[in-house]
């Protein structure tokens, strides 16, 4: 079992990848592994809805995006990390995500999605739900916490002394491990839940 940590943050050993670390060793120890990607500190630009991807089955801007696209093909959930910007997620990190989703022609379904946030002091529950939507657009179940998957602090080391943001990273990382394993057993018993997606609306007369 395996599951894509993404760090949204261009300082990959600051507040948002610390965070990170806390579920990742979480998970270690419920025997799951991760493997972290860094996004903040790369250009990736956004999408140009130019429909390559429906056609190839990958972005047209062959680039970070592209390289991640397999390793969340084969993982059972995905760990997004971002930083706080104006009371929302970083710009880059969306643009990079906004690419992920789109181009990639995989099912979602039931993959294990769950967003940390790090802010110095307020808009975290604005980010928070900027990255949740890219999971519940795609039936993917989302692993919570005992409070908002926050930590708050303006270096590493001030998250090191935020104690509650730390127990919620643990709790978060056993709520993922435990949900990964719920689905995997539910898997053996039910199959895979299909959902179909092929019904649009669009109002055109």
């Amino acid at each position: 079992m395996k599951v894509l940590m993404i760090n949204g943050s261009p300082h990959p050993a600051g507040c948002t990848a610390r965070a990170l670390k806390e579920v990742a060793d979480t998970l270690a120890v419920q025997g799951i592994e991760t493997q972290i990607v860094n996004v903040g500190n790369k250009d990736v630009r956004g999408c140009v809805g130019c429909g390559f991807c429906r056609e190839h089955g990958r972005c047209v801007f062959n680039d970070l995006v592209n390289e991640t696209a397999p390793l969340l093909e084969e993982a059972d959930g995905l760990i997004v990390g971002t930083p706080v910007y104006y009371a929302h997620a970083n710009g880059g990190v969306l643009s990079f995500l906004d690419r992920l989703f789109y181009s990639t022609p995989f099912s979602k379904v039931m993959k294990v999605g769950a967003t940390v946030v790090s802010s110095r002091r307020a808009g975290s529950t604005s980010a928070f739900d900027d990255i949740n939507k890219y999971f519940t657009i795609c039936g993917m179940p989302i692993a919570s916490s005992t409070y908002w998957n926050e930590v708050h602090g303006f270096t590493a080391e001030d998250v090191e002394r935020d104690f509650e943001g730390l127990q919620t990273m643990r709790n978060l990382g056993l709520s993922v491990a435990y949900l990964i394993k719920s689905i995997a057993l539910g898997r053996k018993e039910l199959g895979q839940l299909e959902l179909p997606a092929d019904i649009r609306t669009h109002f055109i007369r």
